[in-house]
């Protein structure tokens, strides 16, 4: 059963689908960016402005199919219930504990590579719905940073960076992204391992199973490792985005302030510009110590 769902409803149904939380006890409470959070032992239901519905917590494809039903979700909605469930049949919720694993970074020009881990099991999964965690790039910036300590407090956790200059070393090795990012993933489930027992791992798809499953040292040679596309809508993997994302955001400032430029986010025109001032106030030569060289940016600057 999955433990996290994410659906659009029809916020018309809003007060109908409160009467039966409320009937069913559970407590009411707000929260921001939403409408309003009940929670009611290991389930929590987050209905957002937007009209979308975050369920999460364990067996919440149980509870989604047992309370949402015909005369609160939409056809529509049905609809995404029968794809989500069954995209999800192999989530690990069936797991007493597992590892998620999620990147930040990747894409963006300036900035290090975070890779990030996160153990989830009985004893943190109600917290971590409770706290609103779900995929980072649908949370905003200042969120995340409220939520990632309270997110390392209660769990089990490691998080991985890759600064620039050290990036364009390995991948200068490695010679392929996917390769780089299975060794991030890798080092953060054995990080996790060293401190805490597990057998299961799932990570988002970004390449063959097979690369994390060789970069994995001795302590993960046996762990089933999952690779799914979406795997952010799991909670385990939502919470390592969350994790991965706020050490992005904390050392894209350092740098700015280091340098004194403002290194955008992403690979934009306005990165090409701001990357051209950089190399005109310290010199191409320092560019590797903020920036990921292999980027078709580099060749415009």
């Amino acid at each position: 059963m999955s433990n996290s769902f994410s659906l659009k409803i029809d916020l018309s149904k809003e007060g109908e689908l409160k009467s039966r939380l409320e009937k069913s006890g559970f407590n009411f409470k707000q929260a921001e960016y939403t409408l309003w959070r009940a929670q009611k032992s290991e389930i929590t239901v987050s209905l957002y402005k937007s009209g979308k519905l975050l369920v999460q917590g364990k067996n919440a494809e149980n509870f989604v199919n047992k309370l949402l039903n015909n005369s609160v979700l939409s056809d529509n909605v049905q609809a995404q219930l029968k794809t989500v469930a069954k995209a999800s049949s192999s989530l690990p919720q069936s797991y007493k504990s597992w590892i998620g694993t999620d990147e930040s970074g990747k894409g963006d020009y300036f900035g290090p590579l975070v890779v990030a881990g996160v153990l989830v099991d009985e004893n943190n999964l109600s917290k971590l719905s409770t706290l609103g965690v779900q995929d980072s790039k649908k949370l905003k910036d200042s969120f995340i940073e409220k939520i990632a300590p309270e997110i390392q407090k209660i769990s089990v956790f490691s998080v991985i960076v890759i600064n620039p200059a050290k990036y364009n070393e390995l991948y200068k090795k490695i010679g392929n992204l996917n390769n780089l990012l299975a060794w991030g993933h890798a080092r953060a489930i054995e990080n996790i391992l060293e401190k805490t027992p597990c057998q299961n791992a799932l990570s988002d798809k970004f390449g063959n199973e097979s690369l994390i499953k060789n970069a994995l040292l001795k302590q993960g040679k046996t762990i089933n490792l999952e690779q799914r596309t979406k795997a952010e809508d799991d909670i385990a993997v939502a919470a390592a985005s969350v994790l991965a994302r706020n050490e992005f955001v904390k050392r894209m400032k350092k740098i700015s302030l280091e340098y004194g430029v403002n290194f955008p986010k992403g690979a934009s025109e306005e990165v090409i510009k701001q990357a051209k001032i950089f190399t005109a106030k310290y010199g191409l030569e320092k560019l590797s110590n903020v920036a990921k060289l292999h980027f078709k940016t580099t060749l415009k600057i």
